[in-house]
């Protein structure tokens, strides 16, 4: 929001959240029927095809957006080399507002303006009256408001609103207030409405003029440059007539240069282009790809799950990952999706954050979970983790963490399989589990006198409870066989800590894998379920409390997040992601998966000492009472 909102600053559909597209119902319900039955003759294809283009409308801007995203992942002709934060995402959660005012000005135009009926499908006059229009009266009109909007009184209680975002994602493009939008839509309406009135508008010259504003919107501040040099030189006039994204990146970061819509020419006539414009162009065409330090490996959840991606909807990224019933109506998408990617998806770059020196990356196998859970696939899924092992090692990055369900005993052994196929390896592979258990150690209170222990058995499970028995805390176990395999483990004197077969009294449940819903409904009242796995139980209980699963708070130093990590709350990473940076600066040339332990005490304190905090609940206090 600007600095000193003013009048019409809000949207008039703001209180009606995400229910706002009703607005729309009316006209239609009403074009619609009416194409369907009136006479060919009298249909009325234009009114019909309003709300169908502003569904196209989003989409383009989506894979602007998902195109941006990944782009300035990579680093490759990157502008701005910084990152942006959850601000900035909920700022511009309302992209579709103005798509939706123009749905609603188009209809109104439609019942309002007799000359906008039959509108003809192509009129080779009217496209070329919209192109005049808009580089002369437009683009001059344009600059000129644009350079009122950054006199203090405009730019305090309007335009500072845009201006607030210095790092410009393609929907930056559009996030200004009410009447902003009043104000560009009377500009662009003077090709628009001179074609209609003078019966020369056709709906090829309506289209295409709204594609054009909407592609050089998204293009201006996508943040990446991918305007090829030869076409400048090939035709130098050009550099008049087409902006460039570094052209308008250069006004969101110097405010005062750089003020044309599309087309830099007036900045040129008044002298207001920036001196750097050419420059920088140039330095971010030959910026390549960063290389990173750390790369975080992981992997799709459920089908649902591609939509709250980084790479996705912005607005869902940047919430803890949840069930949302308007996505059950994209199935044929989701299916869609779910079919390429179990054929031909390749392993991609979601997400750079930076950290101490440290470039980081996320990378995900584009794989859901439900396909790690079959045997037929592990082949397929060991070589493609094994071919991202190989590119982060390529890309000279110091560590690769293994995240979700990348690492496991009938998969790959925790990762160890690899170390064994490539003894070689310099970079090393981290799967985090001295971490989790460390902070599952730290989620139960000191003064705990027991715990239960349920779920399929592994590694880590055992070591918590060999950890909790050494400290005098008694753990009960359901399993035979986890009950022989942690005597095993378990001194004389700390034997006597655990308990087979027990009772379903303790308050504090470690959960991990396979803890069903019969185990979960014999738990006492008010008991805290704490996840030793890195998938969270179901919460069937709503008399007790549920912990996160294994996960530590990002340092506020830790830049560019504006993401969720799958069902984590925001700024909250997952165990496996905190040790392979915490590998990473601390310098140990070490291996951590299958066989390779790694101390639990050490990781914690260096993950506290580079200011990563545990996650905590407060339900402690009455449970231990």
């Amino acid at each position: 929001m600007a600095s000193k909102p003013g009048i019409l600053t809000h949207w008039p559909w703001e209180p009606l959240g995400s229910f706002k597209w009703v607005i729309l119902t009316p006209w239609i319900v009403h074009s619609t029927y009416s194409f369907i039955v009136n006479d060919p003759k009298d249909r009325e294809l234009a009114y019909f095809l309003i709300f169908p283009y502003m569904l196209v409308r989003m989409l383009h801007d989506q894979i602007w957006i998902t195109l941006s995203r990944h782009r300035n992942a990579k680093g490759k002709s990157r502008i701005v080399d910084k990152g942006i934060e959850f601000e900035q995402v909920d700022r511009e959660s309302n992209w579709d507002d103005q798509i939706l005012f123009n749905g609603i000005l188009f209809y109104a135009g439609h019942m309002l303006i007799p000359e906008a009926s039959k509108m003809p499908f192509w009129r080779m006059d009217g496209v070329v009256i919209t192109a005049v229009l808009h580089a002369g009266a437009v683009e001059f009109l344009y600059y000129w408001l644009h350079r009122a909007l950054h006199h203090h009184f405009l730019y305090s209680r309007y335009h500072s609103h845009h201006h607030s975002s210095i790092v410009t994602e393609p929907i930056t493009s559009v996030i200004h207030p009410f009447a902003e939008h009043i104000a560009y839509f009377l500009l662009f309406a003077i090709p628009l409405y001179t074609t209609v009135v003078t019966r020369t508008a056709s709906i090829v010259s309506y289209a295409g003029y709204l594609a054009y504003i909407d592609f050089m919107n998204n293009l201006g501040h996508c943040n990446f440059e991918c305007i090829p040099k030869p076409i400048f030189s090939t035709f130098p006039f050009l550099k008049y007539f087409m902006y460039t994204p570094t052209f308008h990146s250069l006004h969101h970061t110097q405010f005062r240069t750089n003020y044309s819509l599309f087309m830099p020419i007036y900045d040129y006539i008044y002298g207001t282009m920036d001196k750097t414009t050419d420059s920088t162009y140039e330095t971010s065409l030959k910026r390549e790809e960063t290389s990173p330090d750390v790369v975080h490996l992981t992997h799709l959840t459920t089908p649902e799950s591609i939509y709250h991606l980084r790479l996705g909807f912005a607005s869902l990224a940047s919430k803890p990952q949840s069930s949302t019933w308007y996505l059950y109506l994209m199935w044929p998408f989701t299916l869609w999706s779910v079919l390429v990617t179990w054929f031909y998806g390749q392993t991609f770059v979601m997400e750079r954050n930076a950290f101490k020196m440290l470039n980081l990356q996320s990378w995900v196998i584009p794989r859901f979970h439900v396909q790690y859970l079959f045997k037929w696939q592990s082949e397929t899924l060991n070589k493609l983790i094994e071919e991202a092992i190989l590119e982060a090692e390529l890309s000279k990055a110091k560590v690769l963490s293994l995240g979700l369900s990348n690492q496991g005993d009938s998969l790959n052994k925790y990762g160890e399989l690899y170390i064994r196929r490539f003894p070689e390896l310099k970079i090393k592979i981290v799967d985090g589990s001295s971490l989790v258990v460390a902070i599952v150690l730290n989620s139960i209170p000191k003064e705990a006198t027991q715990v239960l222990l349920c779920g399929k058995p592994n590694k880590i499970s055992y070591a918590i409870a060999s950890a909790l028995c050494e400290r005098g805390t008694k753990v009960t176990t359901m399993s035979k066989e986890e009950y022989d395999n942690l005597e095993l483990r378990l001194s004389n004197e700390s034997k006597k800590n655990l308990v087979f077969p027990g009772s379903y009294t303790a308050k504090i449940w470690l959960v991990g894998e396979q803890c069903n819903e019969a185990e979960q409904k014999k738990a006492p009242k008010e008991s805290l379920f704490i996840p030793i796995s890195q998938f969270p139980p179901k919460k069937l209980r709503r008399d007790c409390y549920y912990h996160i699963t294994p996960a530590m708070i990002a340092p506020p130093s830790l830049v560019n997040v504006d993401s969720c990590e799958n069902w984590l709350p925001r700024r909250v990473m997952s165990a496996s992601r905190v040790a392979g940076i915490v590998h990473a600066l601390e310098g140990w040339n070490v291996h951590e998966c299958g066989n390779f332990t790694f101390s639990a005490e050490k990781i914690w304190q260096a993950s506290l000492h580079h200011g990563f905090r545990p996650f905590k609940i407060n339900p402690l206090s009455s449970i231990l009472n």
